[in-house]
Formats: structure tokens, C-alpha cells, sequence
């Protein structure tokens, strides 16, 4: 099994690729394409992009901008917040906190340490993230239309003015109040939904990476203002949202890798085809479910891409609030873990679901909590 800190064994090269951006800002939009060293086995391996795409890129440094401020503009919300209970928001928070504990084990252990208002913002934005993707994966997704989204993100809206649907609903537009959240990662998230309803192929992997932001990379764009950054942090703000959103992108990678059998079965390939194409493969040998010495090959260098995010998102984790890091680490640590039992399985996630049980689980969290209070690199 390979170290649950596995470095990248040898330099990336990276060629940048761009030409001025058409906003008035006239910033220099680039993207990144790092690409990985070929392997020094017996044959040599096609060589995979690693693109790093920028918030630049994605259009999301103003909302970095809007969620890293506090004060007056703030402040200005503070008049159009709506009014609830006390006790109707404790039983909001209270089934959103239940939610969190059932289907996120590991990960709420890790909220415990936050401060009590950041516990409960952190868990309903967990809530309205699940209850998001169960639209389209949950057991009534055989409903799934284009106007059910529509109708899920005229609740978003109506949420962020102060106008929720539900209890569920209310503990987040509670959030939206008490925490500097742009809608716009909210909205982004349905956007995968929406993809995830007409779209199962994906021709490379920038077409990927944007999936990957949609679904998972807008978590933890949604979770930064709430998590805090570190007042003595020498990362700017901008750093600490890539780290989150590179967090997020590592992430999905690997659930994409654990899942290929199980989306196989629905007719879904989450795989680049140009990349499976390199390696000589395609749909068929997915579907046909046997496990090659080239889909060995493939595997591998899927998952040195996969390690490659999380990298780049450790520095970030060690900048957050104190009290916030462990949950960050803890995601981290475990998801890196996934990607090894992919290995022990000889890399048979065809017929195998890697999976990191409970004794596991409950080990990585001395190590993760050792990583959050250690000095910040």
C-alpha cells in the first residue's frame, strides 16, 4: 500500500496556455496544463494532463472577493434577516446535525471542534448539498426532470432571500445570514446536477475538471467563509480557495475511480475518452468488466492525478481557522486512502468497490488532527 502522504515522484512539467481575458478587468487568464513525467517501467505511458484551471478561469474571484469580506456590506444584509424561533431553529440545525452524523461519519467527528455556530453552518450546507445530489442519484431520481432543478434552484433563491421552503431549508438561509455565502458555488452545484441528467461521456479531461468543479469543487467554496481563514495565515485568500476547490476536484476524482463498476452498470463513464483511447481502451472493456494489464496501467495514472490535487490542497487545510482544520484533514487523509485500496485491489474497481472500513476510518483521525494543529507550513 502506498503512504497515505505519497509525494509525486518526479517533477511536473507545465506548459501555460492562454491569451488575455475578455473582462474589463484585462487580467491575464491562463490555465495551467501540468503534465506527468513518463514512467521509467518498460514501456513507456502516454503522458496525462494535470490541468490546473484557476478561479480566473472559472469566473469565481469576485465571489472569493464578496465571501472573503465582513463589515458594512456584510452588515447591509442585516435588515432583510428574516426572524425565527429559537426553538424552531434548534430542531432545523438539530435534523441537519442527525443527517450529517448518519451519512458522514468520519467528517462530523471532525465538525465537533469547531465553534458551535460553525458546526451548525457546516451541517446545513452538508444537508443542502446531499439533499442536491440525491435529485439525480438519491431513490427518487427516476423523477429527476429538467423542471424539478428549475423548481430546486427557485428554492435556492428564495432561500438566500430569506424565504425557505422548509425546516431544512431555514437552518441554511439561518447560514446565508450569519456567514458572508454568494449564491453562485449554489448554483454551480445544481449545474452538475443538470449535467449529470443529459451528459455520461466526457471527451477529455478539462471537460472533466469542470464537472468535478460543478459537483464537488463549490463545496468548499461554500464552506471557506464558514471554516474561517487563519488570522496569521501568510496564504491569501485566493490561495485558500484553490486549495479548497483542488481539495474538492481530488475528491471527485476518487469517486469516480471507487465508483467506475457501479456507474458502468447505469451506462455512465466519468473516464476521459480520449485518455482510454491512449491506453488502448474504450466503453467496451469497462462494460466487459475485466481487469487488464493496461487497465492496470490507466488506473495508475489516474490515481497519480487524483494524489496530485490533494497535494495542492494541503497547504490550504493548514491555513483554515484552527478549530476547522480537522474535518478538512480528516476528508483528506481518508479520500487518499480510497485511492489506496484501489491498489490493494490490483486496481480492480470493475468488479470491486474500494472502500475504507470503520477501524480505518477512526485510526486516521490522531493522524488528521495531528496534521490540523501542527504549524501551519
Amino acid at each position: 500500500m502506498c503512504s497515505t502522504y505519497s509525494p509525486i515522484p518526479k517533477p511536473f512539467r507545465t506548459v501555460i496556455i492562454g491569451r488575455p481575458s475578455t473582462r474589463k478587468s484585462g487580467v491575464l487568464v491562463r490555465a495551467q496544463v501540468t503534465v506527468a513525467p513518463k514512467s521509467s517501467g518498460l514501456h513507456t505511458l502516454p503522458e496525462l494532463p494535470k490541468q490546473v484551471i484557476s478561479l480566473n478561469d472559472l469566473q469565481l474571484v469576485e465571489i472569493v472577493e464578496k465571501q472573503s469580506r465582513t463589515g458594512r456590506l456584510f452588515a447591509e444584509s442585516e435588515h432583510r434577516k428574516p426572524q425565527f424561533q429559537p426553538a424552531f431553529l434548534d430542531e432545523a440545525y438539530e435534523r441537519c446535525r442527525k443527517l450529517c452524523a448518519e451519512y458522514a461519519k468520519t467528517f462530523y467527528l471532525g465538525t465537533l471542534l469547531m465553534t458551535e455556530e460553525r458546526q451548525k453552518a457546516i451541517w446545513a450546507i452538508y444537508v443542502w448539498c446531499r439533499r442536491t445530489d440525491e435529485l439525480v442519484d438519491g431513490p427518487n431520481a427516476t423523477y429527476m426532470s429538467s423542471t424539478v432543478l428549475d423548481r430546486w434552484e427557485e428554492r435556492l433563491q428564495d432561500l438566500f432571500d430569506g424565504r425557505p421552503y422548509d425546516m431544512l431549508d431555514a437552518a441554511l438561509t439561518d447560514t446565508v445570514f450569519k456567514f458572508p455565502l454568494d449564491i453562485k458555488p449554489f448554483r454551480d452545484m445544481i449545474k452538475g446536477m443538470r449535467m449529470d441528467t443529459r451528459k455520461c461521456r466526457y471527451e477529455n479531461f478539462r471537460e472533466l475538471y469542470l464537472y468535478c468543479y460543478y459537483v464537488a469543487g463549490t463545496v468548499g467554496l461554500m464552506s471557506v467563509p464558514v471554516m474561517g481563514i487563519a488570522p496569521d495565515s501568510s496564504v491569501s485568500a485566493q490561495g485558500i480557495y484553490n486549495a479548497a476547490l483542488y481539495l474538492g476536484i481530488g475528491n471527485q476524482l476518487t469517486n469516480i475511480l471507487r465508483d467506475v463498476g457501479e456507474d458502468a452498470l447505469r451506462g455512465r463513464v466519468y473516464l476521459p475518452q480520449d485518455e482510454l483511447a491512449q491506453f488502448g481502451l474504450s466503453d467496451k472493456d469497462i462494460f466487459s468488466r475485466r481487469v487488464t494489464d493496461g487497465w492496470r496501467e490507466f488506473i495508475k495514472q489516474q490515481i497519480t492525478r487524483a494524489r496530485f490535487y490533494f497535494n495542492m490542497a494541503e497547504d490550504g487545510a493548514s491555513h483554515l481557522n484552527k478549530a476547522s482544520r480537522w474535518p478538512v484533514w480528516s476528508s483528506l487523509i481518508i479520500y487518499r486512502k480510497i485511492l489506496d485500496e484501489i491498489e490493494e485491489n490490483d486496481y480492480d474497481n470493475l468488479t470491486k468497490r474500494a472502500y475504507v472500513g470503520r477501524t480505518k476510518k477512526l485510526l486516521t483521525l490522531p493522524l488528521a488532527y495531528s496534521k490540523a494543529f501542527s504549524k501551519a507550513a
